[in-house]
Parts: structure tokens; C-alpha cells; sequence
């Protein structure tokens, strides 16, 4: 009888928790950002400007030609591409936790739910590449999500065509027999199966639930906070241990030290053909690191700047104290973030066509640099050999020339981390999930990172 009143306490605290976190976390989307007119916006790798293209390229010229980049678009097209990464918050009354009451992950999910944006991203690159935008994404608008509203986006666009014409209209659904109709119907495919693996469900190979198992090897449960380090790990043992046919192509590395060791990272990617079965895989590297000690160092801004402007990035796990973010670009000192402080209900994505809407965020946010958290981890994502022996070239030259100090952020090396006498290679099959030096680490960034809330 005391065991069945606990449980039903638990309950009962998990309800009175969840109506609360409901009414907090429902008026993130109801704040304006403004851009500027004046300044390109960087997203993933991808540059946009809302101004003419003469006046844009007077400007490029001057300030960023060490960055190497091409225009991509106006606003309109940076919209679409915004709106069409995948945006993961906090959900309430989905399937109980194995182990505990809850049923939302609202107020101590978000590092979690950052991590899975920034997986999602990767993934994206590897089924849909880096240019798909979302069909559907001009129709992901409220009367609540004010910073598209008709008023900004009437201003941002008569700057760029000379007049008070407003954006046109989402297009029409394209009938059948159109040429592109079986890779848009490949396209709709993914975009729905690579969501699908972050349900909030048990099942889901990067949800919530198997997320919060994994952890659970790092002394971590439902409940608790998450830092961005730990969260690395955790998701390259939901990627090792997902059972999906479709995602035996990926795999995850995390840097250890602040180190990528190559030769590692490259018998991950051949390890596939080590299985049997041709080719290689992708690899999703994930560096841990810190920006400077108790507050971000300024000097680092020109290297998060670089880092986003390149097109293997796939976005950095990071926040500001108590508030982690998912980091997709940056105009001028400002970063842009998608924010999981959103609490929304379960989506069923088991259902054939279950609703995307909730899926995709239509408001951007930006934050300061000044106030970003030096506890972050940064996300490349690389196809092939071949593109990561060429992302640790460019990603070397933009550290090296970004440094101040002796040592830059992080390195890449030569080899394998045996060679230097650290951990055993990445590849070792341990009994459990963690190794014991991996438990060390993850226990040391434990309680040396920030909390997120």
C-alpha cells in the first residue's frame, strides 16, 4: 500500500509539473527578431542576404572573402531553408519513462532535444543533402509566431524588390506526373522516417526514451541535467546501437581531448566494409570543447563564425547558462538558434501522415555571442573519406588562423589514440555501453559543465 500512495504522489506531482511547464514554456515563439537589411546570415553553410544582389556583392567583398562563400538566396529562400530543418522542443504527456513518473521532459530535456536537432541535421545531409528544403515549409505560420509576421516580412521584402508587394503565396501542390514526382515522393519518404527516429516513444531509435537508457550508462536518469559533452556520447551509442537497415551508413565520432584522432575516424567509415557489405560510411563528428573558462572569450567568435559558414557543419549543442540552444548561424555578432523551450503535445509519429507542423520552427531566434556558454559541442558531418580528409584541412587552416593562444581549440592528428597512449581505440566492443575510461570523462564533464535546465 505505501509503494502503490508513492507512486500515485509521483503522479500526481508529475501532472501538477507538467500543467506548469505547460503555462512556462509556451511563450517562446511570441518574441520578434529583427534582421538586418545590411548584413549577410549564415545558416549551415549556407550564406543569404536580404538586399539586392549588386549592393550584397559591394559588401561580400569587403568583409568576407576570407570565408570563401557564394550568395544562396534572399529572404524568402533563407525562410524556407530555416523552416525546413528539423526542430525538436519539449513534449508533454508522451508514454511514462521506464523507470520513473514523468511523462514531459519539460525543464530538464533541453540539451537532450538539442543533440537530437543537431543528429536530425546530419541525418538530413545524408538521406536529403544539403539543399532539399521542405515543400510545405511558407505554410508553417501562426498568428502566434510573430517573428515572420506580415508587417516584417512586408518590410524585409520592399527592400529587396522596391516596393509594398508582399511574399507571394506558397505554390500550389504540383499535380501528378510531374518529372520530379518520385524523388519528391523519396524526399517525403525520408523527411517523415528521419523524424519518425526521434518519436517520443520507446521504440524510437533516437527519441526521448532510448536516449534517456543510454545515459542512464553515465550515471545520468530522466530527470536529470544533461551537459553537451555527455550528450555527445550519448548519441553516438544511440547511432551505434540503432537496428534501422537504413542507418547502417552512419556513424558517430566523438573527439576525446579536445582530439580527432584520423585514423579512427576513417576505420569508423570503413567499417562498414569490413561487414561485407561495399562502400563506406558516413561519419558525424562531434568535438566537445570549451570557448574560454566561467564566460565565453570573445576572440573565439570569429571561429564559431567560420565554423557555421562551412558547409560540413551541421550546427553546435550549446546555450547560454541554465538554457541550452541548437546554433545553425549567425549574422554579424549575433547567433541564430532553434529553441526546445517550447513545450508541445506527443505526435503519434507511428501513424501513417502523422502532422509534421510541430516538427518544423518558423520563428528564428538570435543571441548575443557574449552570452553563449563556453561548454558546447560542434557537429561536422562528412560523406566520405575523401570529404573528411578535406573538412580536417579546412577546419585545421580556419583553427590555426583563428587562434590567438598556442593552442588552438581542438586538433586534428595523425593516427590512433592508442598511439598516443590514451583510450582504446573507439572501435573496442565493450560488455557495457561506456568504457571505463569513457565513464571518467563523462563523469568529469559532469560536474564540470554548466547546468542546463
Amino acid at each position: 500500500m505505501e509503494a502503490t500512495g508513492t507512486d500515485e504522489v509521483e503522479k500526481i506531482k508529475s501532472k501538477f509539473m507538467s500543467a506548469w511547464h505547460n503555462m512556462k514554456y509556451s511563450w517562446v515563439l511570441k518574441t520578434k527578431t529583427y534582421f538586418s537589411r545590411n548584413s549577410p546570415v549564415f545558416l549551415l553553410g549556407k550564406c543569404y542576404h536580404f538586399k539586392t544582389e549588386g549592393e550584397y556583392r559591394a559588401l561580400h567583398s569587403f568583409h568576407f572573402d576570407k570565408m570563401n562563400t557564394e550568395i544562396s538566396g534572399n529572404v524568402e529562400e533563407f525562410r524556407k531553408d530555416f523552416i525546413s530543418r528539423i526542430w525538436l522542443t519539449y513534449r508533454e504527456e508522451f508514454p511514462q519513462i521506464k523507470g520513473s513518473a514523468l511523462t514531459t521532459d519539460c525543464g530538464w530535456g533541453c540539451t537532450l532535444r538539442t543533440g537530437q536537432m543537431l543528429l536530425a541535421q546530419g541525418l538530413m545531409l545524408h538521406f536529403l543533402g544539403r539543399a532539399w528544403v521542405w515543400p510545405e515549409a511558407l505554410d508553417v505560420e501562426s498568428s502566434d509566431w510573430e517573428s515572420w509576421t506580415a508587417h516584417t516580412v512586408r518590410r524585409l521584402t520592399a527592400s529587396l524588390e522596391g516596393d509594398d508587394t508582399v511574399l507571394p503565396q506558397p505554390r500550389p501542390p504540383r499535380g501528378p506526373g510531374t518529372a520530379r514526382d518520385g524523388s519528391e515522393r523519396r524526399n517525403d519518404l525520408y523527411h517523415r522516417k528521419i523524424i519518425s527516429w526521434f518519436g517520443d516513444s520507446p521504440p524510437a531509435a533516437f527519441g526521448l526514451h532510448q536516449l534517456i537508457e543510454y545515459g542512464k550508462k553515465s550515471g545520468k536518469a530522466a530527470g536529470d541535467w544533461y551537459g553537451p559533452a555527455v550528450v555527445a556520447h550519448i548519441l553516438r551509442k544511440a547511432v551505434e546501437e540503432a537496428r534501422d537497415p537504413e542507418l547502417q551508413g552512419v556513424t558517430v565520432y566523438v573527439a576525446q581531448d579536445c582530439t580527432v584522432y584520423s585514423s579512427d575516424v576513417i576505420d569508423r567509415q570503413c567499417s562498414f566494409m569490413d561487414s561485407g557489405k561495399g562502400g563506406t560510411k558516413a561519419v558525424i563528428i562531434l568535438v566537445p570543447v570549451r570557448l574560454g573558462g566561467e564566460r565565453t572569450n570573445t576572440d573565439y567568435l570569429e571561429f564559431v563564425k567560420g565554423i557555421l559558414s562551412l558547409e560540413y557543419c551541421v550546427g553546435i549543442i550549446g546555450g547560454k547558462p541554465k538554457q541550452s540552444y541548437y546554433f545553425a548561424g549567425f549574422q554579424d555578432d549575433s547567433l541564430i538558434y532553434m529553441d526546445p523551450h517550447y513545450c508541445q503535445s506527443f505526435v503519434d509519429v507511428s501513424i501513417k501522415d502523422f502532422p509534421l507542423e510541430s516538427f518544423h520552427c518558423p520563428s528564428p531566434k538570435k543571441m548575443s555571442f557574449k552570452k553563449m556558454d563556453p561548454s558546447c559541442t560542434i557537429g561536422f558531418y562528412c560523406r566520405t573519406v575523401q570529404d573528411f580528409e578535406k573538412a580536417s584541412e579546412e577546419i585545421t587552416k580556419m583553427l590555426k588562423s583563428s587562434s590567438k593562444e598556442k593552442y588552438p581549440l581542438f586538433t586534428f592528428v595523425k593516427g590512433h589514440s592508442r598511439d598516443y597512449d590514451f583510450a582504446s581505440s573507439p572501435l573496442h566492443e565493450e560488455n557495457d555501453l561506456f568504457s571505463e575510461d569513457e565513464k571518467k570523462r563523462l563523469k568529469r564533464f559532469s560536474t564540470e559543465e554548466f547546468v542546463l535546465l
